[in-house]
């Protein structure tokens, strides 16, 4: 894979002038910065583009470490997975680690959900602690998928080619992932705000008691806040992520690889190119208690080409949009899409013709004093044979007690 960087000049020149001329009527904030300031965002992003397609240049595996593109709060996932801008709570160590300076109590995040009908379960726990300065803040971030009850048949056929069932044995996959974010205020101008964020990731990922991976990893995020409106950059994996496989094998277990024609796994490195989402937000009063949050995300990749709505080699880029209706800052009603992609149209019986799907997602929440509770309603597939998806998310505010004098 040979990364163009004139090319990607090329693309991120088209996006900056969509912002310009299409940005200021979706978010009013952005009248505000000036040609000066668009043009040293430009410059900035240009590197950073290049520099990740440079990288990109290296061997690194397509989808890998999935498991955490898949969302963390029911309320970031019922938008359309579009956070990193406006997210201002506990999850912001998953989308954003700028936007932790939000975030002025402690506060504790939880959330679990289940796909394919409970076979896979995805969990969430976030911890977020103001630094005694409250000009830093600190969040721990902890996220698990995993698959359970996985049958392994190596040893289902015996050498003389008879089955024996009670050779099958179960065995569980898991992928856990612990963050650790720093968030800072740098700068505090009247309404404008710009805190930066940075993220330490730890993964370990296990298939049974045969496999099994160590990775290490660094996101870096910035955060521009207005009066109602917001810009939000986050750059995954932005050193690259890696893990690092082993394998622990017996003999037995070689010997069935060997007979049945599969390769024998040996230690390997795996790459994960790094990522950088590019969103913006801004929220309408409607009224003194009711208001409308809007926001739209890029999500954009550098492993080669991926089926997205901007797809070239190594860079391919995919939308996000979502909404938040909010009532009295008490109860909200969400929706999102993203995941646009194309795909065989399964009502075609020559597999010859492809149509656009994408990701629906809907969702509510509402707050009992410190305590909030959100739900999300989302789609997997998105033709015939739709997987939906329920998640529920918690978040409590510990708010500290203040002495009586």
């Amino acid at each position: 894979m040979n990364p163009n960087p004139v090319k990607t000049s090329k693309l991120m020149s088209k996006l900056m002038s969509t912002v310009e001329k299409k940005g200021s009527s979706f978010y009013p904030g952005l009248r505000c910065i000036n040609k000066s300031r668009m043009k040293k965002l430009y410059s900035l992003l240009t590197v950073v583009c290049v520099l990740l397609c440079i990288s990109a240049s290296a061997q690194f595996a397509k989808y890998s470490n999935e498991f955490l593109n898949i969302g963390a709060g029911a309320r970031g996932m019922s938008m359309g997975n579009a956070q990193v801008a406006s997210v201002t709570d506990g999850t912001a160590g998953y989308w954003n680690p700028a936007a932790l300076t939000y975030v002025k109590e402690p506060q504790v995040n939880l959330m679990h959900s289940e796909y394919f009908a409970g076979i896979g379960k995805y969990d969430y726990g976030n911890l977020v602690l103001p630094l005694k300065d409250n000009k830093r803040y600190l969040g721990i971030t902890l996220l698990r998928f995993a698959v359970d009850d996985i049958p392994n048949t190596v040893f289902l056929v015996q050498p003389d080619g008879t089955l024996n069932f009670s050779n099958i044995t179960t065995f569980s996959s898991a992928d856990y992932a612990l963050l650790i974010s720093l968030a800072q205020q740098v700068k505090a101008s009247g309404d404008k705000n710009i805190s930066l964020g940075l993220n330490a990731k730890i993964i370990r990922r296990t298939a049974g008691d045969f496999a099994s991976a160590w990775g290490f990893g660094f996101d870096a995020s910035a955060l521009m806040t207005g009066r109602n409106w917001k810009l939000g950059i986050m750059a995954k994996d932005v050193t690259t992520t890696f893990n690092a496989w082993s394998y622990s094998i017996d003999q037995q277990m070689r010997e069935v690889f060997y007979l049945t024609d599969n390769d024998i796994p040996v230690k390997s490195t795996e790459l994960t190119a790094p990522q950088l989402i590019i969103g913006g937000s801004y929220n309408f009063k409607i009224s003194k208690k009711i208001s409308l949050l809007a926001e739209a995300d890029f999500d954009v990749t550098f492993d080669g080409k991926r089926d997205e709505v901007v797809s070239t080699n190594p860079v391919s880029i995919d939308p996000r949009v979502g909404l938040e209706l909010s009532y009295n800052n008490v109860f909200f009603v969400r929706a999102g899409i993203n995941n646009f992609q194309q795909a065989l149209d399964d009502r075609d019986t020559t597999n010859q013709k492809k149509i656009w799907i994408y990701q629906p997602s809907i969702g509510a929440g509402f707050r009992i004093g410190d305590v909030q509770i959100d739900y999300a309603f989302t789609n997997l597939a998105n033709q015939s044979n739709p997987l939906y998806t329920h998640v529920f998310s918690l978040r409590v505010d510990l708010k500290k007690k203040t002495k009586k004098k």
